[in-house]
């Protein structure tokens, strides 16, 4: 009788554990206002828009308690049909952005764009607050969909950096970074997070094999912009 009442005592209080554990963890959640996708549409760099890519982030958002905020993917679009361009960095808020743990990554948008914003492998979490594969894991996942120079905006001429604005599975190309900060060199391309190199690949450039053939997956940053 003694043992299971001793049974029964840290039982309780490991149930106990439990439950005051998981208020916390779910508190956490709700604050993330930044975070990585943990998969992609599936469908390489065709997202349905900007509209599909933000509903990308709105969804996973929501299965991790944090839809009550609106989120926007970190995406830009070039001039195309009479429309004009549109820049990652001017749909994403004021900041400042935390991860799925309450780490900052940066407190402004300037912050972000600069040298000493907090975005690494470490902090640049999933919505799911895990550390995702990147350079050196098996698969690499660290190319990032952005279509991006580095100050956030969009690029102008010719050449197709978005996948023809995020509608593209096959022809065209889509700039990616580094979430990692790693690449095959050691030079500030590779080390970016936002504008590191353009997709390629046998397909087209587009497609969910192409994306993969070069460490990525489709992924997104998601900031929530409110």
């Amino acid at each position: 009788m003694i043992r299971i009442e001793k049974s029964m005592t840290i039982s309780s209080v490991a149930l106990a554990m439990v439950l005051l554990a998981a208020p916390s963890a779910q508190a956490q959640s709700a604050d993330m206002t930044f975070f990585v996708t943990s998969n992609g549409p599936g469908k390489g760099a065709d997202l349905g828009g900007l509209e599909g890519a933000d509903a990308q982030c709105q969804k996973l958002a929501q299965t991790a308690g944090a839809g009550a905020k609106t989120w926007r993917a970190y995406l830009s679009t070039q001039a195309a049909d009479g429309k004009p361009a549109v820049n990652a960095k001017d749909r994403i808020g004021k900041g400042p952005w935390q991860n799925a743990k309450g780490t900052v990554i940066a407190k402004d948008v300037a912050e972000l764009h600069g040298a000493t914003n907090n975005l690494t492998k470490q902090t640049a979490l999933s919505e799911k607050g895990e550390v995702i594969n990147g350079s050196g894991d098996q698969p690499n996942r660290h190319d990032i969909l952005t279509g991006s120079q580095p100050d956030g905006t969009a690029f102008a001429g010719p050449d197709d950096r978005t996948c023809k604005n995020w509608t593209s599975s096959t022809q065209g190309a889509a700039m990616v970074g580094h979430f990692d900060r790693r690449g095959l060199r050691d030079d500030e391309p590779s080390k970016s997070w936002n504008s590191s190199h353009p997709s390629r690949g046998p397909d087209g450039g587009c497609s969910q094999a192409d994306l993969k053939s070069t460490g990525g997956d489709g992924l997104l940053y998601c900031f929530a912009a409110n």
